[in-house]
């Protein structure tokens, strides 16, 4: 298999992921690469760049939610990523269904597989991004549903385990 160095990042499966973020005044939704730090603790690391707007909300609040999409937030996934700026209420323009969890607090995005809370522990620059870790404080899972990854351009449904 040949793969040119600019796309090798694209070798490794991920989960789809779209963090939350708000405070008191304002809210934002973007696409996120996101894993576990070690399956016997409760951390994550979220990769996000440093010019768009969920940066600067997490920078003022210190949290976030890793919404993990279900089969059915594939488009929503793929807008939310595409679009950007703080003008825009990604959550009134595509119509997303939240779950409040009070002033301040980033929203659950309803009919994901999966919301994790995280409270940042640390961060660490890395050229246009910031690498955040978190702790896990909070989460509800939909055992009905079915979580989504990325593999390579394309989105795939996680369904049937591998024995």
């Amino acid at each position: 298999m040949s793969v040119k160095l600019s796309d090798v990042t694209r070798l490794v499966p991920c989960a789809v992921a779209m963090l939350s973020v708000a405070t008191k005044e304002r809210r934002d939704v973007m696409t996120c690469g996101s894993m576990f730090v070690a399956e016997d603790q409760h951390f994550f690391i979220v990769s996000v760049a440093k010019h768009i707007f969920s940066h600067d909300l997490i920078e003022a609040t210190g949290e976030f939610v890793i919404n993990i999409a279900s089969e059915g937030q594939v488009d929503l996934a793929r807008k939310v990523g595409a679009l950007h700026g703080q003008e825009i209420d990604k959550y009134q323009k595509f119509g997303i269904e939240t779950e409040d969890r009070g002033a301040g607090k980033a929203p659950f995005i309803k009919s994901s597989f999966a919301n994790i809370v995280c409270k940042v522990v640390t961060s660490y620059p890395v050229g246009k991004y910031t690498i955040y870790i978190a702790e896990a404080t909070d989460f509800a899972v939909d055992s009905t549903k079915k979580p989504v990854a990325w593999y390579g351009d394309s989105y795939f449904a996680l369904k049937d385990e591998i024995r």
